[in-house]
């Protein structure tokens, strides 16, 4: 039994035709479909689910949606699918399931479980990537834009608009008792290898290895802007001399203040310390049988 849970608003795009799109395309008609009505309420649906008896819960939306799904999910023997109707979809892009929402429905006809890591940071599960500076910033801004366009563009803009105006922070790192001291514009810890959009921060970062791909990003001269944005669409950001990246299962992190952060890319706020690991091979997810 399939569970649908939609968010209705993620990425801006109507998803009215949703149910006579699943009536055509699946070939197992025992499915219900809920909707999302605000922040936390995916957990809530995914748990009720369970106690239903559905053992396959398919996240409508982009990465945020598929973080409160995943929360109920993680550590079960449950199923999460992934209909990617987000702004950047990174964990769908990631594990290729496709971005047009007729082959995803296509797909789940002959879906196959991989077992993937999920990880935490201080005990507030993340997915896909999850990270401070810079990117939280941009996050909590994209997050507070609740009434304007959603989408790439609109954060793209942003970007752009926040950039010339953004000051480095200083951060002390552990990485598994490797100790480090940097002042970065940006700190990711990806299970994945992008943030989505194909924006590729973690070229060489893998679901299944049980690690996390630590990337720091140091301060740059604006006129470098132009480069590190083509290595990142490019699956070359690791090889920027403004960019370290190294492999750990546990990270501890301390700023100079609290502030943001973001969690597969939904903005929260945290302390000035922060303890990031990994857990290996704690969730089902739905992916393309390429046999």
């Amino acid at each position: 039994m399939r569970l649908f849970i939609v968010n209705p608003i993620s990425g801006g795009k109507n998803k009215d035709f949703l149910p006579e799109l699943l009536k055509k395309e699946l070939l197992d008609k025992n499915y219900k479909i809920v909707y999302t009505e605000g922040p936390e309420h995916a957990t809530l649906l995914a748990q009720n689910g369970i106690k239903d008896g559905f053992t396959d819960f398919i996240a409508v939306g982009g990465d945020g949606t598929v973080n409160e799904v995943a929360k109920a999910l993680i550590g079960t023997e449950f199923n999460l699918g992934i209909l990617p109707q987000g702004s950047g979809n990174g964990l769908a892009r990631h594990n290729r399931i496709p971005m047009q929402i007729v082959q995803a429905v296509k797909m789940l006809n002959k879906a196959y479980v991989k077992r993937i890591d999920t990880c935490r940071l201080n005990d507030m599960p993340f997915i896909n990537a999850s990270g401070v500076g810079f990117d939280a910033h941009i996050g909590k801004l994209f997050a507070e834009n609740k009434h304007g366009k959603r989408g790439f563009s609109t954060y793209f803009n942003m970007t752009i608009n926040e950039f010339k105006n953004y000051k480095s922070q200083h951060y002390s790192i552990t990485a598994d008792g490797k100790k480090m001291d940097e002042n970065a514009f940006l700190v990711t810890f990806a299970n994945s290898s992008q943030y989505g959009n194909n924006a590729f921060i973690a070229p060489k970062a893998s679901m299944t290895d049980g690690m996390i791909d630590l990337c720091i990003m140091k301060p740059f001269p604006p006129l470098t802007v132009l480069e590190l944005g083509f290595k990142l669409f490019t699956r070359s950001i690791d090889s920027s001399e403004y960019v370290e990246t190294l492999k750990a299962k546990e990270i501890l992190v301390e700023r100079e203040t609290p502030g943001d952060i973001h969690l597969d890319g939904e903005p929260f706020q945290s302390g000035k310390k922060l303890k990031i690991e990994v857990v290996p091979q704690s969730l089902n997810l739905l992916v393309k049988n390429i046999n």
